[in-house]
């Protein structure tokens, strides 16, 4: 894929996965770290992942908290080179939702996050000397109007209903209601966060999507009713729409 040019203040698709369609994410804290990324990679500055983690360990455990419920962020002041609107990570692969701050600020995030994730994992699955984890480079999709975002948004979301039900792109859905549930409790995407449930809230910057779904009179409170209300439907109905866009979507990891 040919990159576009990138310019401040742009939105942007980001996506990639594992070489040869690989696992990326073995367990909850692959996941967990990866978020950390998106958050603490999100610097201009020079980013130490492990020594980071670490110090909010042992904050946590002064604390008196354990396992993966400590906080992201708070670290310290940052220079930003992207937003982060939206995120969902799926088992080999992601999909990002970005706004570009500074330039050049989305290949120095992008790259930040896969070298250190493939670094993190390399050396706790033993794949020390074999090599890149991602097939190439990431992938990018420039963000032209309003509503190719919401779709976007909604297709993004909607990704981990394929760990649900893995044939649900290509057949009509089976219990869209267990898929609501499963999603509703999906940690690893942006989704609760954008429907008003705190998972991640330090890691995106979620306004711009209540604002496209609000309208112009925006009342985020009901941007995030409005959200839950696009994704649930969209599950249920399984529309032609829906299924092309899926399409589309999975042709772009193809």
């Amino acid at each position: 894929m040919i990159k576009p040019d990138l310019v401040n203040g742009g939105i942007y698709h980001l996506y990639n996965r594992g070489v040869e369609k690989r696992d990326i994410f073995l367990d909850d804290f692959d996941y967990f770290r990866f978020v950390s990324c998106l958050y603490e990679c999100n610097d201009r500055n020079y980013v130490l992942m492990r020594k980071r983690i670490d110090n909010r360990r042992e904050k946590q455990n002064q604390k008196n908290r354990v396992g993966l419920t400590y906080a992201i962020g708070n670290q310290g002041k940052r220079e930003l080179l992207v937003d982060v609107l939206g995120f969902s990570l799926m088992t080999n692969h992601y999909h990002l939702i970005v706004r570009q701050r500074v330039d050049n600020g989305i290949p120095l995030f992008a790259g930040k996050i896969s070298n250190s994730h493939t670094g993190y994992f390399n050396n706790k699955y033993g794949r020390r000397g074999l090599g890149g984890l991602f097939q190439g480079t990431y992938k990018v999709v420039p963000i032209e109007n309003n509503a190719q975002l919401m779709n976007l948004a909604i297709y993004v979301f909607c990704n981990p209903v394929s760990i649900f039900d893995p044939g649900w792109t290509k057949d009509e859905m089976v219990n869209p209601e267990g898929a609501i549930e499963f999603l509703n409790n999906y940690r690893w995407s942006s989704y609760p966060d954008s429907i008003g449930n705190d998972n991640f809230p330090s890691v995106t910057q979620r306004d711009v999507i209540w604002k496209i779904f609000g309208g112009s009179d925006v009342d985020f409170q009901q941007s995030k009713k409005i959200i839950k209300n696009h994704t649930e439907n969209w599950i249920k109905s399984k529309s032609d729409y829906w299924r092309g866009i899926t399409r589309i979507g999975n042709a772009m990891l193809d």
